[in-house]
């Protein structure tokens, strides 16, 4: 059930995070329960997971990076937002970098 937590977690952040933008900066008042109901659920699911046994910083490398990732993606698509090279570059490093962490705590075992 830990990874279906923090996956949970992970799309409900990133939903949130979509529903902000759609929301105008708050000025579509229907985006603001999706918003922070979104934003809520995330930590509820990050807790859980966390309560399941993930180590933090393992559960919030996969947690950021996933959403960073996932966000710039949908962005692209839904918002028309750029997602250069560049920025792809940065997200295979974040990814990397939480890679990096998950053997380190893997190793630590």
């Amino acid at each position: 059930m830990t990874w279906v937590f923090l996956i949970a977690a992970i799309l409900s952040e990133v939903g949130a995070t979509m529903s902000l933008r759609a929301s105008g900066g708050l000025t579509r008042k229907a985006w603001i329960l999706p918003v922070a109901g979104g934003y809520v659920l995330a930590f509820v699911f990050l807790s859980l997971a966390l309560a399941e046994g993930i180590a933090l910083g393992v559960a919030y490398g996969i947690w950021a990076a996933s959403g960073v990732a996932l966000t710039a993606v949908l962005a692209r698509f839904i918002f028309r937002e750029p997602l250069t090279r560049t920025m792809a570059v940065g997200i295979l490093l974040i990814s990397a970098g939480v890679l990096i962490v998950e053997l380190g705590a893997d190793a630590a075992h």
